[in-house]
C-alpha cells in the first residue's frame, strides 16, 4: 500500500510545541506551487523504479500535511491534487485522500470547495477543549471554534474525521493540570464521535519555542521555565484515554491512535508497515525499500534548487540491519505486533515472562496496558535482536 504525502509549508503562527518545517505567511504560495507540480512531473516514475517491490507502482493514499495544508486556497489544491492524481495514481481517485486542517479555517465554503477537490478524510488538530490551554499552546481557535468546524465539516458531509488531542503537559506559572481538565477533553471529543482519535504526549522537540522556554537559560526571564509533568502523571492520562475510547468502540492500532473499526488511517500505516511513500514539498522524506530521500528544509532552496543536486546528496541507503531496527520499532508500535518469524532465534521469553511481551498464535506484539512504556520495552527487544 504505497503512498503519496504533500508538505504545505505555511502558517499563520506558530504553535509552541511544534518543530516541523514551516514559515510565516504564504507570499510564496505561487512559487512553491510551481515547485511541487514541476517535482511531481519529475519523480513521475518514483514507484516504477522500486525494483525490489514490484507490486507497489501504484499508490493508493494521498495525504497533505504541514505546516496548515487548509491554508491552501481550493483552486491551489485543486492544481496540486490533480497533477498528483494524472501523475502518480494514473488518474483514479485515491482511496484515501485526507488533508489536515486548522479549526479556525473551516467556513461552509471551505468545506464544500474540499469535498469537491476529492477530499475524503479530515484531520483536525484540536489539542485541547481548554481555551487557557490553547492560548498557551498558541493555537490560533478556540473551543467553540472547534466544535463548530466538526459541525461544519459533518454539514458538509465529511463521514472520516479525524481529531487530535495533546496530554501530558503543565502551564508554568499556572495550577498544575489537574486530571479533571483531562476527563472533560475526553468527554468532549467523544460527545462529538469522530471516526479517529489521535493522541500526543507534549514532548520538547529541539527547535521549538518549548524547547527555549525549557531550557536553564532561555533568555525568557519573564516567563516562568517549562517543567515537564511526571511520566507517572501522563502514563495515569493515557491509561484514562485507552479507557474511555474502548467504552466509546475506539480501536487502538497504534501507539497514538484509535479509530472505529474500519476507520484506521491507511496513509499512516503504510508509514509502520513500511510500504512505498513519496514526499512531495519542503522537508518531506520519501522511502522505497532500502532508500531514504528528503528535500531541503527551506522553501526557497527548495523552489530553487537544481533537482540533480537534491536527487545527489539528500539521500541515504539502508543496510540489512537498519531496515531490520526499523522493522521492529515501527512493527511493534502498532498493537497488531509483528510475526514471530521477524525475530529469528532473538531469546524474547525473558520479556514475555515480566509481561512486556504478548506471543501468540504466531505474532509478538506489546500489551495494550504496556504501550505507554513501548519506547523502552522497543530498545531492550533490539538490544537482544542486536546480540545474535
Amino acid at each position: 500500500m504505497a503512498g503519496v504525502y504533500v508538505h504545505i509549508p505555511f502558517c499563520k503562527s506558530f504553535c509552541i510545541y511544534c518543530d516541523f518545517y514551516s514559515v510565516l505567511g504564504g507570499n510564496k504560495m505561487e512559487e512553491y506551487t510551481d515547485a511541487v507540480l514541476e517535482e511531481t512531473l519529475r519523480r513521475r516514475d518514483f514507484f516504477k523504479e522500486d525494483g525490489e517491490n514490484p507490486d507497489a507502482c501504484t499508490p493508493t493514499t494521498l495525504y497533505f500535511g504541514g505546516g496548515t495544508p487548509s491554508l491552501l486556497t481550493p483552486d491551489k489544491l485543486h492544481i496540486i491534487s490533480q497533477s498528483i492524481i494524472s501523475t502518480f495514481f494514473e488518474g483514479k481517485q485515491p482511496e484515501e485522500y485526507t488533508i489536515e486542517v486548522n479549526p479556525d479555517d473551516i467556513t461552509p465554503e471551505y468545506a464544500s470547495a474540499l469535498r469537491s477537490a476529492g477530499v475524503s478524510r479530515i484531520s483536525m488538530g484540536i489539542q485541547s477543549f481548554d481555551d487557557t490551554h490553547l492560548k498557551w499552546m498558541r493555537r490560533r481557535h478556540t473551543a467553540a471554534q472547534a466544535i463548530q468546524a466538526f459541525k461544519t465539516l459533518r454539514e458538509a458531509g465529511f463521514k472520516n474525521i479525524s481529531l487530535d488531542l495533546i496530554f501530558g503537559y503543565d502551564i508554568p506559572g499556572e495550577p498544575p493540570c489537574r486530571m479533571e481538565s483531562w476527563l472533560r477533553d475526553l468527554d468532549f471529543i467523544s460527545s462529538l464521535h469522530p471516526e479517529h482519535i489521535s493522541a500526543y504526549q507534549m514532548s520538547i522537540e529541539p527547535g521549538s519555542a518549548l524547547a527555549q522556554l525549557s531550557a536553564e537559560d532561555s533568555g525568557h526571564s519573564d516567563k516562568p521555565r517549562y517543567r515537564e509533568p511526571s511520566q507517572e502523571y501522563c502514563a495515569e492520562q493515557y491509561s484514562l484515554l485507552q479507557q474511555k475510547l474502548s467504552k466509546e468502540g475506539y480501536a487502538q492500532y497504534e501507539i497514538s491512535n484509535f479509530a472505529i473499526p474500519g476507520y484506521h488511517s491507511r496513509h499512516n500505516s503504510s508509514y509502520w508497515e513500511r510500504s512505498p511513500y513519496i514526499g512531495l514539498g519542503p522537508a518531506a522524506h520519501s522511502f522505497r525499500t532500502r532508500t531514504r530521500s528528503w528535500n531541503p528544509s527551506n522553501l526557497d532552496e527548495y523552489i530553487k534548487s537544481e533537482p540533480a543536486t537534491i536527487d545527489k546528496h539528500l539521500r541515504e541507503t539502508l543496510s540489512d540491519e537498519e531496515i531490520l531496527e526499523e522493522t521492529i520499532m515501527l512493527g511493534l508500535r502498532q498493537s497488531k505486533g509483528l510475526p514471530l518469524s521477524t525475530f529469528g532465534s532473538t531469546p524474547l521469553t525473558g520479556l514475555q515472562k515480566r509481561g512486556l511481551l504478548v506471543i501468540e498464535n504466531g505474532h509478538v506484539r506489546i500489551p495494550t496496558d504496556k504501550l505507554f512504556i513501548c519506547d523502552y520495552i522497543i530498545s531492550r527487544v533490539w538490544q537482544l535482536a542486536s546480540r545474535k
